[in-house]
């Protein structure tokens, strides 16, 4: 993607609910100007859906969502949940519909502690903390299989089955490998727990052992779960890449977000490799009810989520620019909200990342 080669990508945006629709809007404005300084343009659509939209139609998205979303290039996500909506009801009927049809089996979260960004690790810099988590994101233990027998009665059974494929660990693999590749340390983590789930986890490491033997210039470990969740906190330069499965990834890049200084500032991508459908990108943080409304929620993680965005698009040196506009907005003393430790609202913070791109 050059300047002299303008092209325009048609993005759906479903900023959905909380605070989702507050840093969206943030996000869509510095996405404009990073791409704009390259001559391309960016139409976005926006849709209602969401928990207020279940609310008035008893639907988290119109029955013809995701015919309507196939013919985009991307998805650009706020977030999705609210009080008076059961969790797994606006999970299920918005977000891992979207991932499974649209196959996007991978799931990317970066967890960077910037400079200049107060982390809760004492004595670690930037330089210790800087991993990415390539999460299995369509199987797994969000499967979706299972039931529940004798509800409402003191015999009430649930069962909860995880899916795992061996098809579904080997490309997983493959692109966590792919990508340990083109990082500087060329280090693998893969989360298992294989001492306890005798036949997914033990799976799981078999194909991940079988893969290693083609990338042979990455060095590749396996940790137990547990292990690794702590080895985050007292060890996190020993961490670069990790490859886990859709739950063990969920937890371990919340908390991967909290040693980078806030969950504000952690973006996520949901990823269909091959590009037969549109991937969708997303702030991890949720739709954060408590501080809704009042305009002081970070636009960071946003603001990057449309930077991975851009790069999965083509445009790379609009990516690269809103994340050089982020590390001097957070590095260099700029506005930053009331997570980082400021008294900044979310527009000024927006602003500061707008007027430091070039």
């Amino acid at each position: 993607m050059t300047a002299s080669l303008p092209r325009t990508a048609r993005i759906a945006v479903i900023a959905g609910d909380g605070i989702g629709t507050e840093v969206i809007p943030a996000g869509i404005d510095v996405m404009h100007r990073a791409a704009g300084m390259d001559g391309c343009t960016l139409e976005f659509t926006e849709f209602p859906w969401g928990c207020e939209y279940y609310q008035r139609t008893g639907t988290m998205m119109s029955a013809d969502a995701l015919d309507i979303l196939s013919d985009f290039d991307a998805i650009y996500l706020g977030a999705v949940g609210a009080p008076g909506v059961p969790d797994h009801v606006s999970v299920w009927e918005l977000i891992l519909p979207i991932r499974q049809r649209f196959d996007q089996y991978v799931n990317l979260r970066p967890m960077r502690l910037l400079q200049g960004v107060p982390g809760p690790l004492a004595g670690r810099s930037p330089a210790d903390i800087d991993m990415v988590c390539i999460r299995e994101n369509s199987e797994g233990e969000y499967s979706g299989l299972g039931g529940r027998m004798h509800r409402g009665t003191k015999h009430e059974v649930a069962e909860q089955t995880g899916l795992f494929t061996w098809r579904g660990i080997d490309r997983i693999a493959r692109y966590a490998f792919e990508l340990a590749q083109r990082r500087p340390r060329k280090l693998l983590a893969s989360a298992t727990k294989s001492n306890a789930l005798q036949h997914s986890m033990v799976l799981w490491d078999e194909v991940v052992e079988s893969v290693a033997a083609d990338y042979t210039d990455v060095t590749c470990r396996k940790y137990h779960v547990d292990a690794l969740a702590a080895r985050m906190v007292t060890h996190p330069q020993t961490i670069d890449v990790i490859v886990s499965s859709n739950l063990f990834g969920d937890i371990l890049t919340d908390l991967g977000a909290a040693i980078s200084g806030s969950l504000g500032v952690a973006p996520g991508a949901n990823i269909n490799p091959e590009r037969t459908h549109p991937s969708m990108f997303e702030p991890i943080h949720g739709s954060a009810p408590d501080i809704a409304g009042k305009g002081i929620a970070n636009p960071i993680a946003s603001i990057w989520a449309g930077a991975l965005l851009l790069d999965h698009l083509g445009m790379t040196a609009a990516h690269d620019r809103m994340v050089r506009a982020i590390e001097r907005v957070v590095g260099e003393g700029g506005p930053r909200t009331p997570d980082l430790g400021g008294t900044a609202n979310t527009r000024d913070v927006a602003a500061a990342v707008t007027d430091a791109l070039s």
